[in-house]
């Protein structure tokens, strides 16, 4: 299955035993993704599930998005009814795309076919393709997911630091270019404006088409030459709290790069007194 399917392929294979549809739609703010949640039970693809992403985070750090430790990950992949092996379809409705989050984690735990919906639910729905509503029930047969963390997905502030002060990876902030500058104020308290000294700015939302469709890979290679991002060295990406940098993440691997992800992203770097911080443009 390929990275990123239309809706006529996901019409195509839906249905079939291994496939597995979730609805990963996450909103800043949002209290236990009852926005969210709320968004799916009004119309979804049918036979998707909703995966709350906002409960899949570290239960025990302070930081808001961080990834959790993988037994509790695959607990709740076995919980909705998805397995490491299974081909997993995500799409979202977030003006975040938050399915390339999800994709990100299931790809760094294991899993071994990850698509994003090209376009999310809008897409879908101008294809003419139905919906369902209304909730979906408890999963009556559980997955099978093992999850085997491949860390080399993952950056910590540690490793951060130790990029910055070697100079030996391009750091790439998917934050608008106001806060990038510290010219416009962090939404989350006692985080400070700015940005990791010697990282580049290329917000994310440089990736997609007006339609919200994601650029063809031709175009993704423009946007990080545009901003100065040169995908043949190593490269990590952060943001504001480990969203959106997922999309550089995805992004990356479209024009054939990896880019690791900073969890922490800014929240975590700019609310440590400890840490340097810029505000340049």
């Amino acid at each position: 299955m390929p990275p990123l399917l239309n809706p006529e392929d996901l019409a195509a294979i839906m249905g079939e035993a291994d496939v597995r549809v979730l609805d990963v739609t996450y909103f800043l703010d949002d209290a236990d993704d009852a926005k969210a949640r709320r968004g799916f039970e009004e119309g979804h693809i049918p036979g998707a599930r909703f995966l709350a992403l906002g409960r899949l985070a570290d239960p025990d750090s302070d930081l808001p998005m961080t990834l959790p430790p993988a037994e509790v990950f695959a607990h709740a992949m076995s919980e909705m009814g998805v397995g490491h092996a299974d081909r997993i379809v995500l799409y979202d409705r977030s003006p975040l795309h938050s399915a390339a989050r999800a994709w990100w984690m299931l790809t760094l735990f294991g899993a071994k076919s990850v698509a994003l919906l090209d376009g999310g639910l809008e897409a879908w729905v101008a294809s003419g393709h139905p919906l369902a509503v209304g909730p979906t029930g408890a999963c009556e047969t559980p997955g099978l997911f093992v999850a085997q963390p491949d860390l080399a997905r993952l950056r910590t502030l540690r490793e951060v630091r130790g990029h910055v002060e070697k100079g030996d990876a391009q750091l790439i902030d998917a934050r608008s270019p106001g806060r990038f500058a510290g010219a416009e104020p962090e939404p989350r308290p006692g985080v400070e404006p700015g940005h990791i000294p010697t990282a580049i700015n290329l917000p994310y939302s440089r990736l997609f088409d007006a339609d919200g469709r994601w650029k063809a890979p031709e175009a993704i290679a423009a946007a990080f030459a545009a901003a100065g991002v040169d995908p043949a060295r190593p490269m990590v990406a952060t943001c504001g709290s480990g969203i959106t940098a997922c999309v550089l993440a995805f992004g990356a691997e479209r024009i054939g790069g990896m880019m690791p992800v900073y969890d922490g992203s800014w929240t975590e770097w700019g609310s440590d007194p400890s840490t340097p911080k810029a505000k340049d443009a």
